[in-house]
């Protein structure tokens, strides 16, 4: 666990990799409610018995969003923040999904600072993170996610 409390501590991080997350699974029911959540009901994600029939491994795949919404939670513990007043996702410049999640496999996040700068006041940071299928060589997703983060007056 990182602390940052100012920009200058965010600095120190750029070039850096700076955690790597817990394994976590990837079941049916997380893929079905996601479906749920955005109306994307396309079957290789929520048709169990058609992706026995029909997908190369005979299962289902996790939605390539639902992958790449997990960054939140999978890398939310490397960085504590202090003197946090709020945190602003601001974006993502790049994204691409390389191996697809199959319902089963568990993934894990792991981030690497690219910069850290001040931009309206703010920590501007930009980082790229990695999501990797356990037991695949390729990452389902890499993504370059930008973050804002507002700091309290001392």
């Amino acid at each position: 666990m990182h602390v940052v409390a100012s920009i200058e501590d965010a600095k120190v991080l750029e070039g850096q990799e700076i955690g790597l997350s817990d394994w976590v699974i990837i079941d049916q029911n997380r893929i079905d409610q996601f479906a749920e959540a955005t109306g994307d009901y396309q079957w290789i994600h929520v048709d169990t018995e058609r992706a026995a029939r029909e997908m190369p491994d005979g299962k289902t795949i996790a939605h390539g969003y639902l992958t790449l919404a997990l960054i939140p939670v999978l890398t939310g513990r490397f960085v504590e923040v202090h003197n946090l007043e709020r945190a602003i996702n601001y974006g993502v410049n790049k994204v691409r999904f390389y191996t697809p999640v199959r319902v089963g496999d568990r993934v894990r996040g792991r981030m690497t600072v690219i910069s850290a700068r001040r931009r309206a006041g703010a920590l501007f940071l930009t980082s790229e993170v990695r999501i990797e299928v356990e037991n695949e060589r390729k990452p389902a997703c890499v993504a370059e996610t930008l973050g804002m983060y507002f700091f309290s007056e001392p």
